[in-house]
């Protein structure tokens, strides 16, 4: 599942790829996956052009003329690609948009993604994006920002998960961050001391750098279709149940929290 680095590299390949591309045709074919009919859907893009393509958590905005917002959420994982002028279509999609130029570019949920079309003045009623909270990569994440949510009395795994606080991450890098700190998961965030909290703050941020930089998750395909570098061996505990720890050499556990599992070195990582 595509969490902020994959959704940084691929919003930005498509805002550099699609920008003042105007929509001529396309073809939705599911439309539980839709917010409008599809023929609706499709009259309501035709002729807007691509102004600005950016994510919001784990959603995809991609800013339209005449005030309108195309969002894509890629659900538990998604292609989303780029075709050249002239390119067949692919065989398997669930919606498929085309330009004037010939270029398209189409959207194939794995499992419960969305496509829906909305006017500006929408997006602030729009339920499942508008309290969605600013990135950790963002100028505004700061130790103090951060700080102030490390005040709550919530398990710390599910504070860092919650997109009501931090946009965009999710239970792939959230391990290896947790471990990095020599956090366990569950420890009640306000116990947790201030010089800790700002070593998590930068964690946060460097893990997510790092993943960026070789390409995001390996097994995710940016908006060209290539598969990048970021994969099993570059992970420290996350999904290395019975493996040794990497600092210590314990056996690296899987426990359950919540609703999600989590991979921890128990030594490590003592609550």
């Amino acid at each position: 599942m595509a969490e902020l680095p994959e959704l940084v590299i691929l919003t930005g390949q498509m805002d550099q790829e699609l920008q003042s591309k105007e929509f001529q045709d396309g073809e939705l074919r599911q439309e539980k996956s839709l917010n409008l009919p599809s023929n609706e859907f499709i009259r309501e893009i035709r002729g807007k052009k691509v102004i600005k393509v950016y994510n919001k958590g784990k959603w995809i905005f991609i800013q339209l003329s005449s005030d309108y917002y195309l969002l894509l959420n890629l659900g538990m994982g998604a292609d989303i690609l780029f075709h050249e002028p002239g390119s067949e279509s692919p065989e398997e999609y669930q919606c498929y948009f085309q330009f004037t130029d010939g270029s398209s570019f189409s959207c194939k949920f794995w499992w419960i993604g969305r496509a829906e079309l909305l006017q500006g003045q929408e997006l602030s009623k729009h339920k499942a994006t508008k309290d969605i909270a600013i990135s950790p990569l963002d100028d505004e994440f700061t130790p103090k920002y951060f700080r102030k949510l490390c005040q709550a009395r919530s398990q710390i795994k599910n504070l860092i998960l919650n997109q009501r606080k931090i946009g965009g991450i999710g239970n792939v890098y959230i391990h290896d961050i947790l471990f990095r700190a020599r956090i366990h998961p569950q420890t009640v965030a306000n116990t947790i001391e201030s010089v800790n909290v700002d070593n998590l703050h930068d964690i946060i941020q460097e893990n997510l750098k790092n993943a960026i930089q070789l390409g995001g998750l390996a097994y995710e395909k940016d908006f060209y279709g290539r598969n990048n570098g970021f994969n099993r061996e570059h992970f420290l505990v996350a999904y290395k149940e019975g493996e040794p720890c990497p600092e210590c050499g314990g056996t690296i556990e899987k426990i359950k929290t919540g609703s999600t599992s989590s991979y921890i070195c128990p030594h490590c990582q003592q609550l």
